[in-house]
C-alpha cells in the first residue's frame, strides 16, 4: 500500500478507522478479540500496544459509554490514532498516550478492562519483518508476553479483566507469565475456520486476583460448510444486527 493514510468503515455510517503506509493492517484477530469482553457502560478501558487504534474503535462500537485508553511507542500510530479520535468525535472517549507499556505513568489500579492484541511471535520465532511497525506488531522484539502481563496486573483494578488473542502453541507460555502477574485465567474461547480444524488463534480472558478455575468456551467457527462466513462472524464484523 503506498500513499497517506487510509480509512474505513466499521459498518455502514459507523465509526471509521485508519491505518497508514508502513503500519500493521486490520487483521481478524483485533475483531475476533473486541467481540470477546463484557463490556458495561462507564467501564474505563486501556489497550496495550494500541497501534492506531483500531480495537478501541471496535469496543466502542459494541458500547459506546466505555472510555478507551491506548498506549503504543510508535509516534506515527498514535499520530493516526489521534485523527481517528476527533474524526469520530470520540476525544472525550478515545484517548491516546505516546507511551511505553513497560514505563507508563498511567496510576496503578486504574482501569476495569485491559485488551491486547499482543505480538505473537518471539525473537528467535524465524526471519524478523524489515518494516518496524510490523516488526513491533508481529514479534516480541520490543514488548515481551511477561510485559504485557506485567503492566496490565499493575493498570487493572482488583477484579479487573485482561482479554487477548494469541496463537495456541503459545497456551502454555501464556498461562504461567498470567499466574506469576496474579493474573488467573478464567475464560478460553478457540477460534477456528471450521469445527473440524484444529484452532488458529485463542481468546483469553484473565481477571487480577481471581480464583483457580477455567471456563472452556464453544469454538467460534469462521466458515459455514460452503465457505460463507457464519452468522457470529457476521455479528462481529457488524454485518448483521443481532448483538454479541
Amino acid at each position: 500500500m503506498t500513499g497517506g493514510p487510509r480509512w474505513e468503515e466499521l459498518r455502514p455510517g459507523g465509526l471509521r478507522f485508519v491505518y497508514g503506509n508502513g503500519q500493521f493492517p486490520p487483521g481478524l484477530d483485533s475483531f475476533l478479540l473486541a467481540s470477546l469482553p463484557k463490556l458495561k457502560p462507564g467501564m474505563r478501558v486501556c489497550d496495550l500496544g494500541c497501534g492506531t487504534g483500531l480495537l478501541g474503535l471496535l469496543l466502542l462500537q459494541r458500547q459506546g459509554e466505555i472510555t478507551v485508553t491506548g498506549l503504543d511507542i510508535q509516534p506515527e500510530a498514535v499520530r493516526l490514532g489521534e485523527l481517528a479520535a476527533v474524526e469520530n468525535r470520540l476525544a472525550d472517549r478515545l484517548r491516546f498516550r505516546l507511551e511505553d507499556l513497560r514505563e507508563t505513568a498511567l496510576p496503578a489500579g486504574s482501569f476495569d478492562l485491559a485488551v491486547c492484541n499482543p505480538p505473537y511471535f518471539p525473537p528467535s520465532g524465524g526471519p524478523a519483518p524489515k518494516r518496524e511497525a510490523r516488526r513491533i506488531a508481529r514479534t516480541e522484539a520490543s514488548c515481551t508476553l511477561e510485559d504485557v502481563c506485567r503492566a496490565a496486573a499493575r493498570l487493572l483494578r482488583w477484579g479487573g479483566s485482561l482479554c487477548l488473542v494469541h496463537k495456541p502453541e503459545r497456551l502454555a507460555d501464556l498461562a504461567c507469565a498470567l499466574r506469576r502477574e496474579g493474573l488467573e485465567l478464567k475464560r478460553l474461547r478457540p477460534a477456528c475456520v471450521r469445527p473440524e480444524r484444529a484452532p488458529s488463534l485463542l481468546l483469553l480472558e484473565a481477571r487480577r486476583g481471581g480464583r483457580p478455575g477455567l471456563r472452556m468456551e464453544p469454538p467460534l467457527v469462521l466458515e459455514n460448510p460452503d465457505g460463507s462466513p457464519t452468522a457470529e462472524l457476521n455479528r462481529i464484523y457488524f454485518r448483521e444486527e443481532a448483538p454479541l
